[in-house]
């Protein structure tokens, strides 16, 4: 193995700048994950944490910069070859076709590697799902919704995960639900990468959180140093 191959970032983001239409929204954003490692990105509405997540999947009209995922440069392609690369991105609004039940929804996006988590073990994740499965979409609770859209994710076997406020607008017990899964994912060796506007969900998953204020990231706090960190997380969110 060549030197500092074990420590290499699994994902890499530098210098990376991103525009929807003439908005110049990201200002050299740069950060880095390890594999296995939860991360969350922080900050208020408007920094540029969504903005982020869809940079690294080609989502926007324009970026430059450095996106590198196992070692390969991703900033020229398109979305479709991102994916396939072995990044999936569950987006806030999840994504549901409403037409489609439970088991159509979860079948829909097609596998982009081998090593895809199968029904069964969405199921084992997801215990609703199963007792949903010939439920419309629109017929599934909040919770439901996102956990149907994670699923979806982890069939196509990606390792890499970008989740877009996983916990937006669901009961307690369903954040806690998320949690669960946030963490047993890690455990089986998948990669998070997690924008959250709630930090104290996010204590509870993440190893690291890196901080944005106007298309900057210009913090990262370990969680270890959360509670010392407290009131300066508390100054750049505003809460």
């Amino acid at each position: 193995m060549p030197e500092g191959a074990a420590t290499a970032p699994y994902l890499a983001v530098e210098n990376l700048e991103a525009w929807y239409g003439e908005s110049h929204i990201l200002h050299g954003v740069g950060f880095e994950i390890r594999a296995g490692e939860v991360v969350t990105l922080l900050g208020r509405n408007g920094a540029g944490k969504t903005t982020t997540m869809k940079s690294i999947m080609g989502m926007v009209s324009q970026r430059k910069g450095s996106v590198r995922f196992e070692g390969q440069e991703l900033i020229a392609e398109p979305s479709n070859r991102i994916a396939r690369a072995g990044i999936a991105f569950c987006p806030e609004e999840r994504g549901i076709f409403a037409s489609l039940n439970v088991e159509e929804n979860l079948m829909l996006p097609p596998a982009v590697r081998p090593g895809g988590l199968s029904v069964a073990q969405i199921f084992d994740l997801f215990p609703n799902l199963r007792e949903r499965l010939r439920s419309q979409g629109t017929k599934l609770s909040g919770g439901e919704q996102q956990m149907l859209a994670i699923g979806r994710i982890l069939r196509t076997g990606a390792r890499m995960l970008l989740l877009d406020e996983p916990t937006e607008g669901l009961a307690p017990v369903i954040v806690q639900q998320i949690g669960v899964t946030v963490r047993r994912l890690k455990q089986e060796g998948f990669t998070v990468l997690l924008v959250e506007q709630n930090f104290h969900f996010a204590a509870t998953v993440a190893d690291r959180h890196y901080v944005m204020e106007h298309g900057r990231v210009v913090d990262m706090i370990p969680n270890s140093e959360l509670p010392a960190n407290t009131e300066k997380l508390k100054g750049y969110l505003g809460v």
